[in-house]
Parts: C-alpha cells; sequence; structure tokens
C-alpha cells in the first residue's frame, strides 16, 4: 500500500505538468442564430442576495432566472427540503422563470415564509443551482417601557446615557434629540458612541437645560421609536455668572471644578481585540473622559496608518479603515491627552477573510474526443474546504464517469464523449462564508460553419492596411486557411497575416492584391468556404485647392478646387465655412472646379473649406477670405433709408414646373437688404391682383421659382431692410406654363339640407395655380349611404349644386372632384353630409314634475322616437310660463320662457321660478329645422319662498330726538307676508352700540325711533318674512351730522347735550343779532338804488329746479351779482372766503336743514336721494348763515 500510495503522488505531479498543455475549450459565437441551435445547460443568470430582508408590507419576490437550450424548468427547496409551490395558494412561479411571488394581498403572515430557499434549474443537459438564499422578514419591535429617574450628576464627573435599542432587522439607526425633537449638540466632550450610548466627557451645568431621549430609526418601516427621555440634574459647587466666566481665564477654575486627567470610557481598560473581516470597513472607537476634554489620536504599532484607506470620525474618536486586507492588522492604539496627562489603549486588529475566488470555474465547451478541466480556486482565513457536486449532487454519489478525475480544486476531462454534458458546482465554504459557482461542461460535434456574409465585396484605398474578415465556428475547432484567386498556396508571410480568429490581414494593399479569396475552415466533422472579392481603388486628392485672397465688397472672388479621384467611386465635394456647411444660397455658385461668390459681402469673410470625399477616403483644403468694407464709422454717419427698388428682371432656364429669375439689387441706401419678396400675378382668374410667391434672403439676386401649370405669370421683386420696403420692381415679361391635369380636390365639401327635401353640396373652389387647366369643372357624386345604391353625378362649375327631392334627413356619400381640359385629379375621398330636416313629428310624452324647492323643479319625460325626429336631434325644451300669483290681486308677467335640454336625454331641471305662483308647462323636441308639436300642458304651484328685501327705505329726521322710518312692502312678496324684522344699531365713527331689535305685523310700515343721543348715526336692517323664513336685507344708514367730519373723543352715554348750554344759547342770540343789523344795513343801501325782484309764492309759478322752492324760502340777492358757492357777499359787495366755522347748519344733519316758523328743525331724507342730497349740500347757499337767516324770514 505504502508503494502504491507514492506511486500516485507522483502521478499527481505527472497530471499537475499536464494540465498546463490542455486544449482550449471552444467559444460559442454571440449570434444568437447559432446559439439557439446549439444545446446548453442550465446557467444562472439572475438571483436574490443571500441574505434577503423583506419589507413585512410588500409582496416578496424571490429571484431566479436562467439560461438553456432547451429552456429550463425551476424548483425550489426551502430549509432543505422540496417546496411544492403549486400547493400553496400564495405562492406562484413567473411564466418562462424561476421567481417566486408571495402574494399576502387576500391575507397571510409573511413570518410563515422565512427561512432558507434555493433554486434549481433543469434541463436534458444537466443541473444549475442558486445560492442559498437566507430570506428574512424586517422588524421594527417597540422600546420596552422603562420608568427613566432623574441622573444626578456632579458637574465636571463624566456620565454615559445608554440608548439600549431594540433588537431590530436590519439594525436601527440611532441618534439622540431631546423632547421637543431638537438635535443633541455633539463636540468632542458630548458624542455619541457606536453602541448609540451618549457619552459626557465632562458634564457641564448648562447640560441640565434640556433633556435627552435615544431615537431608533427602521429602514424599512420608515418609522422612528423614541425611548423616554433622561433629565439631568448637576449639582455645582458655584453658582453660574457669566460676568465672572467672561472675566476668568480659565473655565473649569471659575466653576469650582478639579480638572482631572483621561480616562477611557469605552473601551474599558489598556487593551482590547476586535476581529473584521476582509473586504469590510473596520472601526475603531475610543472615547475617554476628563476635565478639560481630552483629545485623541490614533496610531499603529510598527509602521503608519494605512494610506488613502482611513478616515477620522466623531471628533476623531473613531478610526474608520475601508475595504481592509490581511496587511491591515496589527496592534493600534489611540492616545487621550489633556493639559492634565494622557493615557493610551491598545486594540489587537485580527482580520479574517470569507472565501474569495482566486479562479472561478468557467464554462467549458469540448468536442467529441477533447480534453479539459475546470478549476475551482478560493482562499480565506481559516483556508476554505472545497467541495465539487454535478447537477446539485454531490460528486462522490454521482454516477462514474471514466473520463472525469477529481483533483482537489480542479476536474479533469481526459477524452470527453457525447452525453458527458453536466453543470458542475464548485462550494467554497470556511465559517465565515461560502462561495457556490455553477459551470456547464457541454460536449458539442458541429460541423465547421461561416459566419461572415456570403461573396462580400471589400474596397480599399490603396497602400493602406485592410483586413478580411472570416469570422468561423466549429467543435472540434477547425483549421482556417486563406487561398487567393483558387491557387493552392496557403496565404501567411509576406504581406500577409493570418490570425487565429480567421482574419487575414494586409500591410499594404497594392493594385496586384486585387482579386478573389477564399477562407477555408476544416474539422473532422466536414469543412465551410466563402469568398471575398478585393477591390483597390485610387486615393480621393484635391490637386488645386483654394488660396487665400483680398477682396473689395461687391466683387466676385472665385475659390478653386480641382480633385482627382478614383473613376469608379461617387466624389462628394462640399464647401465649409468656418467650420461650419456653407449656405448655398443664389449668391453662391459651386461649380465642378470651385466656388463663385457673387458681390461678396463682410459676412462672407472667413475661412472657407473644399471638402472632397468618397464612400472609402477624403481629402480637404483650407483658404482665408478677407472682404474690405467701407470703415464703420463712415457707414454710421450716412443717413439710411428705405433701398430702392430691384431691376433688370430676367427668366432663364425655362421649364414646366420651374424658371429662374434673376435681378440686379438696387442701391441699399445705407441698410443692408435683409430680404428680397417675389411676387407673381396672373391674367386670368384674377388680373392685376400681386400675390406673394416666396421670400429670400438678402444676399441673393437670383431665385429658382416653382410655378403651377397653366399659368401665365409675371414677377416682380421688393427688396426690404431695417428701414422699411422698396418700390416693386418693374414686373418681368410674362410666362405661360403648360396645361397638366389637376393635382388637387376641393376642400371644405359638406352636404347639408336647406329645406325638407333638398340637399345643398357645397366646397372650397381651387384658385388660380390650382386650376392646371382651362375649363376648370367639378365632378359632383352623391349616393344614398345607407342603401349603398348606385352614384349620381352632375358636372357644374361653381362651388355649389343642390340636389333635389331628396328624403326627409338620409346620410348621403359626396365626392367632388376637380377636372379641366387635360384630364381628373385623383380620386377624391368621401364625404358623408345629411339631407334636409322637417319638424319633428312627436312630442314628448309622460311629462313628470316633481318640486324641488320654492324657485325650481325637476322634469321627467318619455323620450321621443328617433324616427320620428326627422333631423338631428339638438335639444328638448321645456316652456313655461307664470299664469298667476297665489297672492290675490298681485299682477304677474305672462311671458313664456324656455329651457334647453340638449341631446337625447329624459330628464332636467328648470330654476329661477318665482315662488307661491301657479306655472303652466309644456316641452316639445327639437332639430335643425325647429320645434316639433307641443306636449300636453301641466300645471303646477311653486310653494312660498322668502320674500325679496323692502322697496324702500325713507329716514326722516324732524329733530334731534327721533327718527321716523318709512318703508314699502316687497317687490316680490314671494308667499303671504308675516311681518318685518328690524335691527339698527346706533355708531360714532369706528364706535358702534347694541343692537336692537324690533318685530312689525306685515301691514305696518312706519316706525319711530327716540335717540338716545344727538350725534351718533343710526345704521338699519330691515327684513320681510314669510312663514318659510326671513328675505332679503334692505341695509341703510341715517345720514352723517355736519359736526361728524370732526368726531368728539368719545362718546358715552353721560355726555352732556350741547344744544341746552346757555353758553351756546346766547352766541347763537348774538350771532342771530349780528345778521339781522347786517340785513337792516342791506335793506338800507338797496332802497336807494336797483331792482329787487321779489317772487310772489302765491301768484307767480316757480321753476321747479329752484332749491327754495320746497322750504317756502325767497332769493333776494341780485341775479348780476349772485354770490359763488361756498362765498358770502360782505357788507361793501366784495365777495370773501367763508371763515366763520361755527355755523347753524353745522349742529343740523345736512345742508338742507332749516329752520321752519316756530323754530323747529326741519329735514327729509329719501333712500335714493341720500347721497344727492349730502353731496349737493357741500356748495349749497344754505350753508352760509345769511341764507339760513333768509330762510327763517
Amino acid at each position: 500500500m505504502v508503494m502504491q500510495r507514492h506511486h500516485l503522488t507522483c502521478a499527481g505531479i505527472a497530471f499537475a505538468l499536464y494540465l498546463h498543455h490542455l486544449i482550449s475549450a471552444i467559444e460559442v459565437p454571440l449570434d444568437s442564430n447559432i446559439q439557439s441551435e446549439l444545446p446548453q445547460p442550465p446557467t444562472i443568470t439572475k438571483q436574490s442576495v443571500k441574505d434577503y430582508i423583506v419589507d413585512p408590507r410588500d409582496n416578496i419576490f424571490i429571484e431566479c432566472e436562467a439560461k438553456g437550450n432547451p429552456i429550463p424548468i425551476f424548483s425550489w427547496t426551502r430549509n432543505g427540503k422540496f417546496f411544492n409551490v403549486a400547493k400553496d395558494p400564495k405562492v406562484s412561479m413567473r411564466r418562462r422563470s424561476g421567481t417566486l411571488v408571495i402574494d399576502f394581498h387576500s391575507g397571510g403572515r409573511p413570518e410563515d415564509y422565512e427561512g432558507e430557499y434555493q433554486c434549481f434549474a433543469r434541463n436534458d443537459y444537466g443541473t444549475a443551482l442558486s445560492s442559498k438564499i437566507h430570506l428574512q422578514v424586517s422588524k421594527s419591535p417597540l422600546w420596552p417601557k422603562e420608568k427613566v429617574d432623574v441622573i444626578e450628576v456632579d458637574e465636571g464627573a463624566p456620565l454615559s446615557l445608554q440608548c439600549n435599542p431594540p433588537p431590530g432587522l436590519p439594525s436601527p439607526v440611532i441618534f439622540w434629540m431631546s423632547s421637543s425633537m431638537e438635535p443633541i449638540h455633539q463636540d468632542k466632550r458630548v458624542s455619541q458612541g457606536q453602541n448609540g450610548d451618549l457619552y459626557f466627557s465632562n458634564v457641564m451645568l448648562q447640560d441640565a437645560q434640556t433633556d435627552y431621549s435615544c431615537n431608533a430609526r427602521f429602514h424599512f418601516t420608515h418609522t422612528i421609536q423614541q425611548k423616554n427621555p433622561y433629565t439631568l440634574k448637576v449639582k455645582t459647587k458655584k453658582p453660574h455668572n457669566e460676568t465672572s466666566l467672561r472675566n476668568h481665564t480659565d473655565m473649569y477654575s471659575a466653576r469650582g471644578i478639579t480638572e482631572t486627567t483621561p480616562s477611557f470610557m469605552y473601551p474599558y481598560g489598556t487593551s482590547s481585540s476586535q476581529m473584521v473581516l476582509r473586504g469590510v470597513d473596520l472601526l475603531l472607537e475610543c472615547i475617554a473622559s476628563g476635565v478639560p476634554a481630552p483629545d485623541i489620536m490614533w496610531y499603529k504599532k510598527g509602521g503608519e496608518l494605512p494610506a488613502g484607506k482611513t478616515k477620522m470620525e466623531n471628533f476623531n474618536k473613531a478610526l474608520r479603515i475601508s475595504n481592509v486586507s490581511e496587511e491591515d492588522s496589527g496592534e493600534y492604539f489611540c492616545l487621550a491627552s489633556n493639559k492634565m496627562g494622557s493615557i493610551r489603549h491598545t486594540i489587537s486588529v485580527r482580520v479574517k477573510a470569507a472565501p474569495y475566488w482566486l479562479d472561478e470555474p468557467q464554462n467549458l465547451i469540448l468536442a467529441p474526443g477533447e480534453d479539459g478541466r475546470l478549476v475551482c480556486r478560493a482562499n480565506g482565513n481559516p483556508k476554505p474546504t472545497i467541495q465539487w457536486l454535478v447537477n446539485g449532487e454531490p460528486i462522490e454519489a454521482s454516477p462514474p464517469n471514466p473520463s472525469r478525475e477529481v483533483a482537489g480544486d480542479t476536474i479533469v476531462f481526459r477524452d470527453t464523449q457525447i452525453g458527458s454534458s453536466a453543470v458542475y458546482q464548485c462550494n467554497a465554504s470556511n465559517e465565515h462564508g461560502y462561495l457556490l459557482a455553477n459551470a456547464f461542461v457541454s460536449v458539442l460535434d458541429v460541423p465547421p460553419r461561416i459566419l461572415a456574409p456570403r461573396n462580400q465585396l471589400i474596397r480599399v484605398i490603396q497602400n493602406n492596411r485592410t483586413r478580411l474578415d472570416c469570422p468561423f465556428f466549429g467543435s472540434p475547432i477547425p483549421t482556417l486557411r486563406w487561398f487567393k484567386n483558387g491557387q493552392g498556396n496557403t496565404l501567411d508571410g509576406g504581406n500577409y497575416k493570418a490570425h487565429e480568429n480567421g482574419s487575414l490581414e494586409m500591410n499594404m494593399a497594392r493594385k496586384e492584391d486585387q482579386g478573389i479569396y477564399t477562407c477555408v475552415a476544416t474539422n473532422i466533422l466536414g469543412k465551410a468556404e466563402a469568398q471575398v472579392r478585393l477591390e483597390v481603388k485610387d486615393p480621393t486628392r484635391i490637386v488645386r485647392g483654394p488660396e487665400d485672397q483680398v477682396v473689395k465688397r461687391g466683387s466676385m472672388p472665385r475659390l478653386h478646387c480641382r480633385v482627382k479621384h478614383d473613376p469608379t467611386l461617387k466624389l462628394t465635394v462640399t464647401w465649409l465655412k468656418d467650420d461650419a456647411p456653407l449656405y448655398m444660397g443664389n449668391r453662391m455658385k459651386k461649380e465642378d472646379d470651385g466656388l463663385t461668390i457673387y458681390g461678396v459681402a463682410e459676412k462672407d469673410q472667413g475661412d472657407y473649406t473644399c471638402v472632397a470625399s468618397t464612400e472609402l477616403d477624403k481629402d480637404l483644403a483650407k483658404a482665408y477670405l478677407t472682404v474690405l468694407a467701407i470703415p464703420a464709422n463712415r457707414l454710421r454717419d450716412l443717413p439710411k433709408e428705405r433701398p430702392d427698388r430691384p431691376r433688370d428682371l430676367e427668366l432663364t432656364d425655362l421649364a414646366e414646373r420651374s424658371v429662374q429669375l434673376t435681378w440686379i439689387p438696387g442701391d441699399d441706401n445705407n441698410s443692408p437688404i435683409t430680404d428680397y419678396i417675389v411676387q407673381f400675378e396672373e391674367d386670368r382668374f384674377q388680373p392685376g391682383m400681386w400675390h406673394n410667391h416666396s421670400r429670400y434672403p438678402g444676399n441673393v439676386n437670383s431665385a429658382t421659382l416653382s410655378l403651377s401649370p397653366y399659368v401665365n405669370y409675371q414677377f416682380r421683386v421688393i427688396a426690404v431692410n431695417e428701414v422699411g420696403s422698396s418700390l416693386p420692381s418693374v414686373p418681368s415679361e410674362r410666362y405661360q406654363t403648360n396645361g397638366a391635369r389637376p393635382e388637387f380636390n376641393p376642400t371644405g365639401v359638406q352636404g347639408a339640407g336647406t329645406q325638407k327635401n333638398n340637399m345643398e353640396i357645397t366646397w372650397m373652389p381651387l384658385n388660380a395655380t390650382q386650376a392646371y387647366g382651362p375649363n376648370l369643372r367639378y365632378i359632383v357624386r352623391w349616393r344614398r349611404r345607407d342603401i349603398r345604391g348606385s352614384w349620381y353625378n352632375e358636372t357644374v362649375k361653381t362651388p355649389r349644386h343642390v340636389v333635389w327631392n331628396t328624403p326627409i334627413y338620409v346620410p348621403y356619400e359626396i365626392k367632388v372632384q376637380a377636372e379641366n381640359d387635360f384630364g381628373r385629379a385623383p380620386e377624391p375621398d368621401t364625404v358623408i353630409g345629411y339631407s334636409g330636416e322637417d319638424y319633428p313629428k312627436a312630442a314628448p310624452t309622460d311629462v313628470r314634475i316633481r318640486i324641488l324647492n320654492s324657485t325650481a323643479i325637476a322634469l321627467t319625460w318619455t323620450r321621443v322616437h328617433l324616427d320620428t325626429i326627422q333631423g338631428q336631434l339638438k335639444e328638448y325644451r321645456a316652456y313655461f310660463w307664470r299664469d298667476s300669483s297665489l297672492l290675490k290681486n298681485l299682477w304677474v308677467s305672462k311671458k313664456r320662457q324656455y329651457v334647453s335640454f340638449p341631446g337625447d336625454r329624459n330628464r332636467g331641471i328648470v330654476s329661477r321660478l318665482f315662488p307661491y305662483s301657479n306655472y303652466k308647462l309644456e316641452m316639445v323636441v327639437t332639430n335643425g329645422r325647429g320645434d316639433g308639436p307641443r306636449s300636453e300642458i301641466k300645471e303646477f304651484p311653486t310653494p312660498e319662498g322668502v320674500p325679496s328685501s323692502p322697496r324702500y327705505l325713507r329716514i326722516r329726521q324732524p329733530n334731534l330726538e327721533i327718527i321716523n322710518l318709512e318703508w314699502d312692502h316687497p317687490e316680490h312678496p314671494n308667499g303671504v307676508l308675516t311681518g318685518y324684522n328690524l335691527r339698527y344699531q346706533a355708531f360714532n365713527g369706528s364706535k358702534t352700540g347694541r343692537t336692537l331689535v324690533e318685530n312689525f305685523s306685515p301691514n305696518q310700515t312706519k316706525f319711530t325711533i327716540q335717540r338716545t343721543d344727538p350725534i351718533s348715526r343710526y345704521r338699519f336692517f330691515l327684513r320681510a318674512r314669510t312663514q318659510v323664513g326671513e328675505g332679503e336685507t334692505l341695509v341703510e344708514e341715517s345720514p352723517a351730522l355736519l359736526n361728524e367730519a370732526t368726531p368728539t373723543p368719545a362718546y358715552t352715554k353721560n355726555q352732556v347735550d350741547i344744544a341746552t348750554q346757555g353758553w351756546f344759547i346766547g352766541l347763537m342770540c348774538a350771532i342771530a343779532l349780528l345778521v339781522l343789523i347786517l340785513l337792516i344795513v342791506c335793506f338800507i343801501k338797496r332802497s336807494r338804488g336797483g331792482k329787487y325782484p321779489v317772487r310772489d309764492n302765491k301768484d307767480e309759478h316757480l321753476n321747479p329746479e329752484d332749491k327754495n322752492v320746497e322750504d317756502g324760502s325767497f332769493d333776494y340777492s341780485d341775479e348780476d351779482n349772485k354770490p359763488l358757492p361756498n362765498s358770502q357777499t360782505s357788507l361793501d359787495g366784495t365777495i370773501k372766503q367763508q371763515e366763520s366755522d361755527d355755523s347753524l347748519v353745522d349742529y343740523g344733519e345736512g345742508g338742507e336743514g332749516q329752520f321752519n316758523e316756530d323754530g323747529s328743525f326741519i329735514g327729509q331724507y329719501t333712500v335714493k336721494k341720500d347721497k344727492e342730497e349730502t353731496e349737493g349740500n357741500e356748495s349749497s347757499e344754505a350753508t352760509s348763515p345769511v341764507n339760513a337767516i333768509y330762510s327763517l324770514a
């Protein structure tokens, strides 16, 4: 046995050496046609992640996609056992896919489906496996209820507040806030650790100003849970004094806090260890206490911190090393220091590794009899173990295969045969994880196939490198050889180089290399060949290119571009200006060997590039054109005017449908021409009328005009600049185009009846440029649409034709085709028209009325049969009128009204009716002709409603103690009046009194109010009511007092009435005496001369416009010396402005207020004249004290 074991060991060494000489595997081309024909074992193309956490609120999707030929079928295991998808109604599998869908819309617990899932994809050639998918449902548990006591701590002492969040899946994100949701400020003294706790290096008095609550945010549910807040009570030796703190150099000593050396709060002690997996981030943390708060520094023993991978976090309290590798293992230490001293903590870091690939097995395609191998090499710490499976089963338990040998991480295949296809799985695992890879072995026997198109033509420019491609496929891998013109020698060497992928490369294509090349692919199953024809072409060269030029504005420069090219290739010459395509207007003329610019302008200056190209190559040449122009300052000083008219119009290149029009531009008059407008006139349809034909930029003087047949054209040109348009040019000579059959048919064709027994067909006629020939006419065709009868036709010259004796409102198919002496236009489209309508024959029946409220009713009816409408149904109409009011002796208008209900419907609403009335109603149906017969008349009453507002409210103030109100009944009682409601309140400026309410009988229309004070105004709200309720409100205000313009400081109930004061009465008597003296003086002066017209109220008819008629006053003023408004006449006859602010009128309620014979105050105010009287009194003579005394007389 020892000898045999030694022999196997030697054989293993020899075998390892043999692997280096194995034949490379076959690569299947990406051509979909080939891939669809070849058998292929399954390949997993998509799967869910190994640790799969799902949201419990959503359906679960466990992905598994695979490809293969035949199409694979899928199955699943759960927790190592077969998972029968068909037995669970909540679970389904997507079509042509292995993806599981677990639906919870109809109920169910997602937790019931947690476990380990694995997908199997099978076809005739093997089974592929997915990774084991560990399905877990996301959890966000509630925080356990706990009572948090007040934490007492000495100022300067360290403190940690524990979070201890509930274990979630995945783990929640922790952050600290106050109970008022304000974030906790963190710095090097106060910070949150990685475990979620909040650490205070030393506690200060201000830390007690808020509470502290730990918050956990859960990812999937997007919820935040808050722990009961901590409350701190900080015990201090000295009271807080901002002034002492500001004046003291050391804050801690000022507070009586003892300074201390650093001490670690986390981790504990002087050393600790930490294990991390390769490829993840390593996070080391040191949190220290001390007064003052210590600074943290990080070091690595025996070297520097890993370059480019380290990052300091949390105020240097945490060190993050990203993407850890084995080189990052070792001892790290953190140094915490303040002015009192320092302390260090050492962390020993060990790096372990889950398995990772060194050589992942790849799919292997072999031909019968070929050798190959699958290699599965992985590394990790500890070293992973390799397990091979075939079609999902351990390879040890699979049927023996003499062509297969397993040697650790390698499987060797020798002399493979058809039927050996399978899918192999490699599982590399250690205590930290596993890797699973699928790789199939497919044994194919495929005869050679050429994948390139047959009989390719390759054209190449002489002396260029070229390559002839001949992609191929076969199993075993074919051998490819190239031949030229049927010769037996293989092309390889010299100017030729054959590549393994089938390409034949030529370093330099020569004329003698032209010919037919054949590629032949051969294997044991046969051969295939393809031919490629190579043509070598002459290069494209510009033999004379453009040259730099300096030209004057208005000249005609020429840029050369003479090209030599292969005559079998199509040549294209294009021009660029400043590296952009050149717009070839009529000023630019491109010729075979150059470019000519007519009337060159300043904007033509720039780089011009000639590009000569074929489909194989191109050449280019460049030159710069400089244009000399008038200096800008001279051009700016010249006056700008409209351009002169173009002249010398010439027609050339006369053709059937086009003509070349050339003109000579007129002077632009110092403003560049921006546009040219070409107009035309024809002498057949609209002689003498010019139409716009086209518009061209101002840098051209020639244009190709599109023409229509059978038009006798005459053209003219108008130039346009920024000032305006020129006069039209002298017209060109006429050009007559030959006729042709029309190319357009009339548009806007429609058919409609004007009477009940006809149909009028109309259309838009063709214009002069659409006639295309003499004797334009229209062929009108029509037929009944419903019975598809024979066509009728009529030829007319006007755009209208009437068809008589038609049935009532039936559809017709209509066509209108244009025709002239040269032929007809194309077949026209068919249009649907209708013959004339007649009045409807039937009326709506079963009309029913439902009262909705006092002003609206709901109608329903039975619709008429469509055959009786005799046209297009437009609407149903309800005619109604108010027959009488339910109130006696109330006249009503019986005007008929109607409401429309468009369309074919059987219900509607009639609104805006008068309440408490008798109505009559009848219905009709309406079409385009008019109304049909009326239905039977329906009568209905409307219930009572609320009344409208009273017609008016008149306010009279005979004195300062009472107010008389008078009103009229509402215009629309809308029912039986049950009374009136009056609300009123006193107001003075912005101050308002309390609201008083009075109710009256329906017959009462007058009311007297006792004023509580003589100054305040009153606001009245009057409403009538019926049994239904109160109606609209009429709002009025008593007229303003004159002294309201200067409001008193405050109005109170106990204010003294000024009219009863003795000083006021004495003042009034003095003023009256003074005025009486003035009157006596006036009478004396007038008795000495002049005429004094006096009108007698009894004998002479007074002018109704005289303002003094109403109160019986007389005008004693001289007509020629009548004082101006707001002025009074002095004793010497001069006019002066009033100066007295204290007049009798100031104590009245308006300018029209006057005293009667017994001294009482009179004033009448109506609703409609209140505003006019208030405004008019501002200029009334009655505001003068003199005129007031006149009225007393």
